[in-house]
């Protein structure tokens, strides 16, 4: 991503106070991404990986694949009131040795229950998400806050894209259930470089020029939550069942293709998120609307995508609501976090988001089974369009005034 995401602070205002300068946040999306990168390369191999531990059809692929997620989710709001009590720096290391360990009992593991608890392992005792936007809300606040938050997601959607590809080119030399085992790498190497970073301190308010410029006025924690859950339940429910929708409408496509496909929309993020802040940060309650509003369109495009031309544009679509809808709750949790404890917000906030993909998951594959693969993006469409109209009433300043007193 570009660095025009990343908090501009003098060194007079990163030395000794226990905030955050402009390579400390790039060390920390560093470690993000390395986090990210080893949770998100594997799973997508569990087909290949579960008949080695006595599945051979791998029929729990599918449950397995949602594990970490549904522990994760459970176990963010316990870490994120005990960073607040404890330490936000304690408690992302905690998160990144707890990969570390999850990674190394998964690549051991002998047996499916073995490596289930591996899983389930993975799922609470990681929840990197929380932990770095906890420890970045305590050292960052307004648009140095949203920038940063927008670069975590950045680094998210890096490792999206890239690391299943990874995993593909090493598996020739060595197998997915062992390369846990090096994955675990990854994870330590984050957390030793996290352990040189300060312990943060919430920073001083910012100027009321800036503040008045990027501030997200009269964020609640409710409509923040319904949006996070809505719009993550929306962009996650195509993507189970979008290969085969593609394989389906597209005969002959390479899986070179299909996998372009899928990575359309974050490559969108990688490229835009930038911009989009710029443009947006100051009414991100429009930004929501329209992100939902693109995402809707982009869904509702896959059920009349029939050539390779319109499944790009539709995909395209997509990323261009993701990228909106994504800066956009940056921006309103940067302006929820203010006077608030954030491990605990982004604790809860963890738990939201990873709800709205179990349900995704649920409902995609619920959807596929009795009325084919194209009945995901159907549902999306429709979840999509009642956020999008809920986002656009609340963007109106009378509304939304009305709302910020309750």
């Amino acid at each position: 991503m570009s660095t025009e995401t990343l908090p501009q602070r003098s060194s007079r205002e990163s030395d000794g106070s226990g905030g955050l300068g402009r390579r400390q946040v790039h060390a920390v999306a560093a470690c993000y991404f390395v986090a990210s990168f080893a949770a998100l390369g594997l799973p997508p191999y569990l087909t290949a990986i579960l008949p080695t531990l006595g599945d051979p059809q791998a029929r729990w692929a599918g449950v397995l694949y949602i594990v970490p997620t549904v522990f994760s989710a459970l176990g963010a709001p316990l870490w994120g009131r005990m960073a607040d009590r404890f330490g936000r720096k304690r408690l992302l290391l905690r998160a990144q040795l707890g990969l570390t360990a999850s990674f190394l009992l998964a690549g051991a593991a002998g047996s499916l229950p073995a490596f289930t608890l591996a899983l389930v392992l993975q799922g609470f005792l990681g929840g990197t998400f929380a932990a770095t936007n906890g420890y970045l809300a305590a050292a960052l606040d307004g648009p140095r806050l949203s920038r940063a938050l927008t670069l975590m997601q950045g680094s998210a959607r890096a490792a999206l894209v890239a690391a299943p590809i990874l995993v593909g080119a090493l598996s020739p030399w060595i197998d997915p259930h062992r390369q846990y085992l090096v994955m675990a790498v990854l994870p330590l190497a984050a957390a030793l470089l996290l352990s040189r970073l300060p312990e943060p301190e919430r920073p001083a308010a910012a100027p009321a020029s800036e503040g008045r410029t990027e501030r997200a006025p009269g964020v609640r924690l409710l409509p923040l939550y319904v949006f996070e859950f809505v719009f993550v339940f929306a962009t996650v429910i195509s993507f189970p069942y979008l290969i085969s929708l593609a394989e389906q409408r597209l005969p002959g496509v390479s899986a070179t293709t299909t996998g372009v496909l899928f990575a359309l929309p974050h490559l969108c993020y990688l490229v835009f998120a930038a911009r989009t802040h710029t443009l947006f940060h100051a009414r991100p309650h429009t930004g929501i609307a329209l992100g939902f509003g693109f995402v809707a369109l982009g869904l509702a495009g896959h059920a009349v995508a029939y050539s390779l031309p319109v499944f790009v544009a539709v995909r395209l679509l997509l990323g261009a609501g993701l990228t909106l809808g994504l800066v956009s709750l940056a921006v309103l949790a940067a302006g929820a976090a203010q006077g608030r404890a954030p491990g605990r917000m982004f604790g809860t906030l963890e738990l939201v988001s990873k709800g709205g993909a179990v349900a995704a998951g649920a409902v995609a594959a619920l959807a596929n089974g009795r009325y084919g693969a194209a009945a995901p993006v159907v549902a999306g469409t429709a979840a999509a369009l009642l956020a999008a109209v809920a986002a656009t009433a609340l963007s109106l300043p009378s509304l939304r005034k009305r709302w910020s007193r309750r």
